[in-house]
Formats: C-alpha cells, structure tokens, sequence
C-alpha cells in the first residue's frame, strides 16, 4: 500500500500541479444565522479539503489533525500545488497524510466559501479575522468533530489567524506554526498599501457601492499594489530579465487578474484584516510557536524589529528570519517549503509525542 501511494504521488508531482488532480475531499459546512462584523447571513458556507483519516487515542482524543490557513487572496486547495504537497504531504514527508489528517478550509469571502461574488455583492456583511477564526473554529469541532489538532499552520492572512488561534483557543492544539505575518495590528505602511487598494476599489464612481455593471477600473488599481506587497526583485529579475519581457510579463499577470478577480470579493478579503491585533493576548498563548518570515517579505519588513520585541513575550515561542536568496521569494516564501522544512521538521520532533 505505502509503495502505490507513492506511485501515486510521484505522478502527481510529475504531472500537473496537484491542486488540478482529484486530491482529497471536499465537503462543505453549513452554520445558519451568523452575526458578522458587518451583518447577518441566514447561511455561511465554509468550503473545505480533508486529506487522510483522524486517529484518536484510548480518551478519544484526536492525535493526528493539522490545520492549514491559507493567505487572504487565496483557498485551501492552494495548498496542493507541487511545491507545497509536493514537499510536505507526500509518503514518508512532514505532514504524509497517510499519518496525518490534514484540513484546508476557504476562509470567508474565499475560494469555495460565501462571498460577495456568489449574488449578494455589495449587501454582502463585512467581516473580520474574528469572523474567519470561529468558522474555522466551529468548522474543526462541529463539522468534523475533531477535538483536538496537532498543529495550526498558517500562511500569511493564514498565520496571523494561526496567532489569534493560539490566544483564542489555547489548549487545543500542540504546535503553532505562523508564516509570513506579525503578531500586533497592521500599521505602517502595510497598512496605507492596504488603505490604498480599499479606496481605489470603493472611490470608484462605478463601483457603485458594490453594484457594478462592470468591472471597476479601480480594481487595476488594487491588483497593481497587490503586486508590489508579494513581489521579490530577484525573482522578478530572474523572470523578466529585459525591458520587453518585463512589460510582458505584468501585462499578462494583470490581465489574468482582472479576469478572475471580483472587486467585492477582493475589497472585504482585505478589509478584514481591520480587527486583527494578537499583541495584547501573547501572554495567553501556551502552545510552542515557530514562526518563519523571510527577509525580502516587503509586507513584514524585518527591519521594523516588531518580531524581536513581540515573540520573546510568547511563553514557547520561536523566530526565525530565512535571509534573502535567489531561491526566496519575498512575501511568497512561505508556500515554499522547500526553503524552511528543516525548521519545521526540528519543530515537529520537539512537540510532545502521543
């Protein structure tokens, strides 16, 4: 069995990105009469992806589960590209899911979930990190009856939620793993980039309160500074090497986004970062935490200092900076695990074994 699973997975890898292969299940929950930062939905769906079985122990514990968030633009089934699944979900890998259970929710607003896009557009509530991690929360627990996960891991908008994770609920998990994010509010200028894709969204005379007819040309303007906060200079350099194809190049990544980006949608996944603030709740996070950023992340900027001063008020807690390389890819080195599994694996061998 373990030698055809890994048949399986070496055509996988070989093949088309996982996330296009029949990987996992899908299921979705539903929870009726949610109060939101911004309103009420009859029904919130959460979409979501399950790999592997839970095994729970004599008390009935489950032993097994790991929680992966993903980062604000994008869904769980992100997370079965090649370069993810490909180097942590295979046989004999970190989290092989022949041994472990492993849970890709779309957050709200995302991928499969409720959003705007799905027909309330403008009417659509606004909501928060708070929102997303109690469906998540209900979620786990209500919709897949697990008790218990061995580890929260997160990526980007996913590891500031694998903070709030673990102040909210923190004898629920063994291990916390946030990637690419900070623990205290958005500021700075991470918070004018964010500002300046809110108001070129809803300044927009088409926008029209979330009605449009047509796409709202301030949506370019939105994609643009996406751009900018997940780009690296290397990699950049090293796709478009020349002023032509360079120009190429972002023309037909902007082109691909405005096709598949809805301005809705797009506007309240970055809004909800709004009332995200673990800073003062550190001191309640009891589970060990790794946390990874990478040097050239332009959105957590190293040289702002605020992990060296936050971190050491986490009981258990652990920083580590991935310094800039030709295989980092700014904000994006955390779906590359390839660069940062070691850590990872030093930190899964100093949890508790069950």
């Amino acid at each position: 069995m373990r030698l055809l699973l890994a048949l399986l997975f070496l055509v996988a890898t070989l093949g088309a990105p996982l996330g296009a292969q029949p990987m996992g299940r899908e299921g979705d929950f539903l929870m009726r009469n949610v109060t939101l930062a911004g309103g009420t939905l009859d029904t919130l769906r959460l979409h979501y992806t399950t790999l592997g079985t839970p095994r729970r122990d004599a008390q009935g514990v489950v032993r097994n589960a790991v929680l992966i968030l993903h980062g604000t633009t994008g869904n769980g089934r992100g997370f079965l590209s090649r370069n993810f699944a490909g180097t942590l979900f295979g046989p004999g890998q970190l989290l092989d899911t022949a041994t472990h259970y492993v849970i890709l929710p779309d957050g709200i607003g995302t991928g499969r979930s409720s959003k705007p896009s799905d027909g309330l557009k403008g009417a659509f509530p606004g909501y928060g990190y708070d929102d997303m991690v109690t469906a998540q929360y209900r979620l786990v627990t209500e919709g897949l009856g697990v008790n218990h996960l061995r580890l929260v891991m997160g990526t980007s908008m996913g590891g500031m939620q694998t903070w709030m994770w673990g102040y909210r609920y923190p004898d629920f998990m063994d291990g916390l793993v946030p990637l690419a994010s900070v623990p205290t509010q958005i500021a700075g200028r991470n918070r004018m980039m964010r500002q300046i894709i809110a108001d070129a969204i809803r300044q927009d005379p088409a926008f029209n309160g979330g009605h449009y007819a047509t796409t709202p040309a301030g949506l370019r303007t939105a994609l643009s500074m996406l751009f900018m906060m997940t780009s690296s200079p290397i990699a950049q350099q090293q796709q478009a090497p020349t002023r032509d194809s360079a120009e190429s190049y972002i023309t037909n990544w902007m082109t691909q986004r405005l096709a598949s980006t809805d301005a809705n949608d797009f506007l309240l996944q970055f809004e909800a970062s709004r009332d995200y603030d673990p800073s003062p709740h550190l001191e309640r996070i009891t589970a060990p935490v790794l946390a990874i950023n990478s040097a050239d992340d332009l959105v957590n900027p190293p040289e702002l200092g605020l992990m060296e001063r936050l971190v050491p008020r986490v009981r258990n807690g652990r920083y580590v900076l991935i310094p800039t390389s030709e295989r980092t890819r700014g904000h994006g080195t955390h779906s590359l695990p390839a660069i940062w599994k070691d850590e990872l694996a030093a930190f899964l061998r100093s949890l508790p074994q069950r």
